[in-house]
């Protein structure tokens, strides 16, 4: 499908990457990896026709087609979600125009017996089977699929797209890449702007995607659960492994190992043949061979290893005083902006020494908790903080705790303690300021590279109690991996908000649940959590709703209540219960199709008021519908 053959760039005096040659094949699901600056986003636009590489040739075989998501956005002003969507079938549009025009012409002409008339009879005929061939009765059904899937509800469709953020502006860039289909799908970290859900959904969507993916994500567990094949840019040149993530880091250090000794190896006989030239150099019959020798140790090829990960260094949060036993206590708590209400009525404690995660969709109010809890959000009910509270907060957008006028080195300075002070330039390591870098001012730091300085300045100072929002969004996989660490180690108390499974996965262990407006807490690590999410996923695809699986019972209960005898009324209740479940699940049933029919009719013409109030309506009931079902299955033994 795609041969890349002797590919490099050079800018700056030095080579990114040389000699770089490999082949994508149908099927392949590519990881590119390499540390941050190792030229991986640089190679996607390369293989995009976005820039031009210094030497070498890509060889597109035959007429394959090659989609990149771009992180610049360029929408039509003025389109709603759905019309964005549907740009990415232009063949069908422009095929679909000439369609309406034809038929209007029919519609009006009256010459019926003419050629001209006979013409346009002909060409209706020829654009309806080529609308059909290319899929045109089917894009709607696609176009919703994946909006859906990608976090979308029904009432977002026909929105315009200058009323969503930058996020959800992504997400439809995302969608219109997919339903493109093409031969070859560059990803440059899709995951950054969705939230666990659309993940999961992307996951499943990507892996059986007919064509070839090459992918830069920070996800490791998306790169293990996408990818078949990693390619490695390290020492500007790549390794390729037929491997997902996981398994391309056993193979990569068991080639390191390999690489050191033959380093060494190579380094003694450098050392030794150096001895020889200053020994033959110093005699006049041995001149000529000294000069050999320096021609032998020129055409010799330098066995690089790449530096040590980052994760190796022992970085840890300082220590801070302690505090009380209950850290927050939040009583009825709601936020609303304007007539939309985000939650309301939340109430849960937060303990000394708890790691806490947020998740869920988008929008459904995880960084505005946070902001209320810190006291940057208005909000109803009461939020108490304990005794002794210290708090650390890592926001998103770090603009505003950062002093412009200083240099990096002098930023990280300032909030390091006397403790902290000697480990400010290893700490910049460790977040990818090495070198030269900590001297660049702040003012010309990317948003990125501002994150990750406000990052390691929450490290240099004492805090009881981190409330971090996103931390791992602009951070390498090593870099990642450090910080957790250094979060798995903390004493403290933290709050995280956060898409990361794998980041959260072994660090938390409680779960906040945001969905419709309602908070719900699961007393479990993330795994659980997941589990339960999946399950209720494939019932959302199935149902169109999302509903939290039954909790299966251990097999010991099971046989246990196999053997009991139930008493007369027992089952006399049971048998009530049954119907009671039989019957909800009739009435689900006959909302889902009410609530279909509807969506099918907003799709194809102007909606009313009345119509927009019944469908709220019937999605209300439905859901109420959901929790009966809910509370009467539980009761079913």
């Amino acid at each position: 499908m795609l041969l890349v053959q002797n590919l490099g760039v050079y800018f700056a005096g030095r080579y990114l990457f040389e000699n770089v040659s490999f082949r994508i094949n149908k099927g392949n699901r590519v990881g590119l990896v390499g540390k941050n600056g190792a030229g991986k986003s640089t190679l996607l636009k390369i293989l995009s026709k976005r820039q031009q590489s210094s030497e070498g040739e890509i060889v597109y075989e035959g007429e394959v087609t090659v989609g990149y998501l771009s992180q610049d956005i360029d929408f039509v002003q003025g389109r709603t979600v759905w019309q964005e969507a549907d740009s990415a079938f232009e063949q069908l549009v422009e095929i679909q125009n000439k369609i309406d025009f034809v038929n209007k012409e029919l519609a009006e002409r009256t010459d019926y017996e003419s050629d001209e008339y006979g013409k346009l009879i002909e060409d209706i005929s020829t654009y309806t089977e080529r609308f059909g061939l290319l899929g045109g009765y089917t894009k709607d059904a696609e176009i919703e699929q994946i909006l859906m899937g990608l976090g979308f509800k029904n009432s977002d469709f026909h929105r315009p797209t200058d009323e969503f953020s930058g996020g959800w502006r992504m997400r439809i860039e995302l969608a219109k890449l997919l339903l493109q289909k093409h031969d070859v799908m560059l990803l440059d970290e899709p995951t950054n702007h969705l939230d666990i859900d659309s993940i999961i959904w992307l996951e499943e969507f990507l892996k059986d995607y007919p064509g070839a993916v090459v992918l830069v994500s920070h996800d490791r567990q998306f790169l293990d659960n996408v990818t078949n094949r990693t390619i490695e840019i390290a020492n500007r040149h790549i390794s390729d492994f037929k491997a997902n993530y996981t398994r391309y880091l056993e193979l990569r250090e068991d080639r390191r190992e390999k690489l050191e000794q033959a380093q060494k190896n190579q380094e003694q006989m450098i050392k030794h043949t150096e001895e020889l030239i200053s020994k033959f150099r110093a005699k006049a019959n041995k001149a000529s061979m000294a000069q050999s020798l320096i021609k032998k140790l020129d055409k010799i090829e330098r066995i690089e290893v790449e530096n040590e990960d980052v994760t190796k260094m022992n970085i840890r949060f300082v220590d801070a005083v302690q505090p009380g036993k209950v850290i927050f206590e939040l009583d009825k708590v709601g936020v609303a902006f304007g007539d939309h209400q985000v939650f309301d009525n939340v109430s849960f404690y937060v303990n000394r020494g708890e790691k806490v995660a947020f998740v869920g969709q988008n929008g459904q109010g995880k960084t505005t908790l946070s902001r209320a809890i810190i006291d940057e959000q208005k909000h109803s009910g009461t939020i108490k903080h304990g005794h002794n509270v210290e708090i650390g907060y890592f926001a998103q957008n770090q603009a505003h705790v950062l002093n412009d006028k200083l240099t990096v080195l002098e930023e990280a300075e300032n909030s390091a303690t006397e403790e902290t002070r000697k480990l400010v330039r290893d700490y910049l390591g460790a977040f990818m300021f090495g070198g030269d870098s900590v001297e660049k001012k702040v003012s010309v730091l990317s948003g990125g590279e501002r994150n990750r300085l406000a990052l390691c300045k929450l490290l240099l100072r004492p805090f009881n109690v981190l409330i971090m929002d996103e931390p791992t969004n602009h951070l390498d996989i090593q870099s990642k991996e450090l910080l957790k660490k250094a979060l798995q180690k903390y004493t403290g108390t933290l709050l995280l908000v956060s898409h990361d499974r794998e980041f959260l996965e072994g660090l938390v262990d409680k779960v906040f649940d945001f969905r419709n407006g309602q908070v719900k807490e699961y007393l479990s690590g993330i795994d659980d959590y997941l589990a339960q999410i999946k399950a209720g996923n494939f019932r959302e695809v199935e149902k169109g709703i999302l509903a939290a699986p039954k909790e299966e019972k251990p097999i010991e209960v099971k046989i246990e209540q196999a053997k009991r005898v139930l008493s007369f009324e027992e089952e006399k209740e049971q048998k009530r219960l049954k119907n009671k479940l039989s019957r909800v699940e009739t009435e689900i049933s006959e909302f889902e199709t009410k609530i279909k029919d509807l969506e099918n009719k907003l799709h194809t013409s102007s909606q009313s008021q009345e119509e927009l109030d019944l469908y709220s309506k019937l999605k209300n009931d439905l859901d109420d519908k959901m929790l009966e079902w809910e509370e009467v299955s539980e009761q079913i033994i």
